[in-house]
């Protein structure tokens, strides 16, 4: 690497003075952060996979029940993500600027939002749980079982929302291992509880001349049957024991970060800083979760339309699959959001920008490299997962058209997260609102050629509702749908890389 002139929190040649990241310059800063976090983001997935293979093996409306939950559930993720970028910006840049009381304050602020953020969402899962089912054309036994799953889920949201939050917080200081080992535990935990619990054997099915065949890889021992109801219980009893771990871990202080009493008092300025941060953040990712969930509605309209179930849970199927390759990129975007907030704060906004760029070409390699597995063997890979008739049809359809836009997938989150990292925000929020809303929709609407019914109330004509026509051409269904989305990840990225060349983001107040 090349000699650095002089910062304050920098050395000659680059390397960090204050903080866990201490010594290191940015290759090896990059490879401490990311590797720790990419496992992670592994088990993260693996605890939504196992859910969702778990439901597959009760019924396709099981699936169908886990998928649309795991939308509301991913608005849990956003409350907790956007208190989380305001702690990872302040952190981050106080840690790198050798501010450590700064960055105690931050961490007890953060805490204290999470814990209230968790019981009014909570309180929220447990009122819409039922018009959420309706709202996405559930048929009555997935309806049923989503509402119970949902109810089950509420009780462990402030808890989850501690044991993500304090996650971020860990990260933000330069620490990755100990939240890693946190979520190992987390995902024991999740497996076998739920599995344990749900009454569901193991299996693994392939085509054979075109006729599934389905063997059974390890039998379930437990007496109990509990479907659902068990799989949500699992959830629940991994997010208490990650919250008491994390919670430790955040009072014991050995991260560089430590957890006070006095700092769990409310203090405003630091509560401002925060909400400053992160309200953006929200209102950009509560943005992309009303369109993601419009895409959800239109899955619905188009199980209306074919007159079969199984396809919303076909489609969380293979967003589970797909996610096995962007974790690469959200490892290194969490990694590039810590190294662009501390080379900030140590007044380098040349390695904010050199960091950035390598963790995004790294993350780009490895997502092109796993697309390859879904362009060449998805009906394998989909065998593994499920044996319902639906996901092993449409699944590996889905998967091949992600499989050809791995790399600007990877551009858009990394590019994303680091301009998240440096508090370019509003930016953020701006372009994703534009991507999502602007494009993201109007093509999964135009390529899928679903119709949109309309209940009575809302219908002008007589009768019990009505449905409004697609006016496009296209009758492509779920992988039409596909097509649009992957199409706009190419216009997201190319947007992203337009704020990071121009340098804006470079330039963010936290």
């Amino acid at each position: 690497m090349r000699r650095a002139a002089a910062t304050g929190g920098l050395t000659p040649d680059g390397r960090f003075k204050a903080g866990k990241l201490a010594g290191l310059g940015m290759g090896a800063a990059i490879w401490v952060l990311s590797w720790p976090i990419l496992v992670q983001s592994f088990l993260n997935s693996l605890v939504g996979l196992t859910d969702t293979v778990l439901a597959a093996g009760v019924s396709e409306a099981a699936t169908d029940a886990i998928g649309g939950a795991s939308y509301i559930i991913w608005f849990v993720g956003l409350v907790i993500t956007a208190i989380g970028v305001g702690a990872t910006a302040v952190i981050s840049r106080s840690i790198g600027g050798g501010r450590q009381a700064v960055a105690n304050a931050a961490l007890g602020q953060a805490v204290l939002l999470a814990v209230v953020s968790g019981l009014a969402v909570a309180a929220l899962i447990v009122v819409g749980a039922a018009p959420a089912a309706r709202a996405m054309s559930m048929g009555p036994e997935a309806a049923e079982a989503f509402r119970r799953y949902m109810l089950v889920n509420a009780a462990g949201v402030p808890l989850t929302a501690v044991l993500f939050l304090g996650i971020e917080c860990l990260r933000a200081a330069g620490d990755s291992l100990r939240p890693l080992l946190s979520m190992v535990v987390v995902n024991l935990v999740n497996i076998a509880v739920s599995w344990a619990l749900a009454g569901v054997d193991l299996t693994s099915t392939r085509l054979e001349n075109g006729v599934p065949v389905t063997r059974v890889v390890l039998v379930n021992p437990f007496p109990f049957d509990l479907g659902v109801v068990g799989i949500a219980l699992g959830t629940v009893t991994s997010s208490a024991v990650g919250a008491g771990i994390i919670l430790r871990m955040l009072l014991r202080g050995r991260s560089g970060i430590v957890l006070r009493r006095r700092r769990l008092r409310p203090h405003w300025h630091t509560m401002r800083r925060l909400v400053r941060v992160g309200l953006p953040n929200f209102f950009e990712m509560l943005g992309m979760w009303v369109g993601n969930f419009a895409i959800v509605l239109m899955v619905g309209w188009l199980t209306l339309r074919e007159g079969s179930g199984g396809l919303l849970g076909a489609h969380i199927v293979a967003i589970r699959i797909e996610a096995f390759s962007f974790l690469a990129g959200f490892a290194m975007g969490a990694a590039a959001a810590t190294l662009a907030g501390q080379y900030l704060g140590a007044g380098s906004p040349a390695m904010a920008r050199r960091a950035t760029f390598l963790c995004t070409a790294i993350a780009a390699a490895v997502m092109m490299t796993i697309g390859l597995g879904y362009l060449l063997i998805p009906r394998q890979i989909v065998g593994v997962l499920s044996s319902q008739a639906t996901h092993l049809e449409v699944v590996p359809k889905v998967l091949r058209v992600a499989g050809f836009v791995q790399i600007p997938f990877a551009m858009s989150i990394v590019l994303r997260s680091a301009m998240r990292g440096a508090g370019d925000v509003k930016v953020v929020m701006y372009l994703t609102w534009i991507s999502t809303w602007g494009i993201r929709l109007p093509l999964a609407y135009a390529l899928s050629g679903v119709d949109i019914p309309v209940p009575a109330w809302l219908w002008w004509g007589e009768g019990a509702g009505g449905v409004i026509e697609n006016p496009f051409w296209s009758e492509g269904g779920l992988v039409g749908l596909w097509i649009g989305l992957c199409l706009e990840l190419v216009i997201r990225a190319a947007l992203f890389t337009g704020r990071f060349v121009q340098g804006g983001w470079l330039k963010a107040q936290v």
